[in-house]
């Protein structure tokens, strides 16, 4: 059917630009994720290798050797080799996950350039709408961003899902089954959140109520957690209540 421009639903180029800011901001926090996930992993291989490190340490046992020169620098050689042989080991180790890193950022690349190209079809249908009179089928328009936007949110999610288990398997609570002395410890303990419920209530907030982003630290935030968040930028204390802490806004 032939329409002119008077006749065009004045709802679908507003339809066609939420969509295109709805991508382009999916695309922003999509980036700033893997960038996040990215950073989080190489802290997880640190603390991997140095926990394994201290753990070979303790079980050793100490000898009684006489101090004498030669005897110190024999000492000292084997031990520097060791340091470095160990070094070397971290190195290839975090080279390899490098590399596995460097591969999934191409592979989201890919598809990211994928909604880029996608987002530019829709920018040219746009300026299409405005300046020409346009033959077409609106219920297949809709079916179309309908289903890309669908996409876009089971991507989304999926993301969210696979940034949550990362989080829940190498950021578990503390061991609940450990005796403590004291059984107020205990039933603190079993009210603590994982690290990945921590990150949500701290980025509803920050999308919530932009203008104060900051939130309580409650008995059921973990300490070590807060401190990991603190000490790698991913979050940030309140200049007057240290009691309160935001999340970093990585995405302004």
């Amino acid at each position: 059917m032939s329409v002119n421009q008077q006749d065009l639903d004045p709802d679908s180029t507003t339809d066609v630009e939420d969509v295109a800011d709805a991508e382009e901001e999916l695309i922003k926090k999509c980036e700033e994720m893997w960038k996040d996930m990215e950073e989080l992993s190489l802290l997880i291989m640190q603390v991997k290798c140095l926990t394994a490190e201290l753990s070979q340490w303790q079980k050793e046992t100490p000898e009684m050797i006489p101090l004498n020169e030669e005897i110190l620098v024999t000492l000292g050689k084997e031990e520097f080799q060791k340091l470095r042989h160990d070094l070397e080991l971290v190195l290839s180790t975090i080279q390899s996950k490098n590399e596995k890193l460097k591969e999934d950022l191409e592979r989201e690349q890919k598809w990211l350039d994928e909604q880029q190209q996608i987002l530019e079809s829709l920018n040219v249908l746009q300026n299409e709408l405005k300046q020409q009179v346009v033959t077409f089928s609106e219920s297949r328009i809709f079916n179309e961003l309908k289903t890309r936007m669908r996409d876009i949110k089971e991507y989304k999610e999926k993301l969210l899902v696979t940034l949550g288990e990362f989080l829940e398997d190498h950021f578990p609570l503390p061991d609940r089954n450990v005796k403590k002395k004291k059984k107020d410890i205990q039933e603190s303990t079993a009210q603590l959140i994982t690290l990945h419920e921590m990150l949500e209530i701290l980025l509803n907030r920050l999308f919530g109520v932009p203008h104060d982003p900051y939130v309580k630290i409650s008995d059921s935030f973990w300490p070590p957690y807060i401190e990991l968040l603190l000490r790698n930028g991913i979050a940030l204390r309140h200049p007057e209540d240290p009691t309160r802490i935001r999340l970093e806004a990585f995405h302004q």
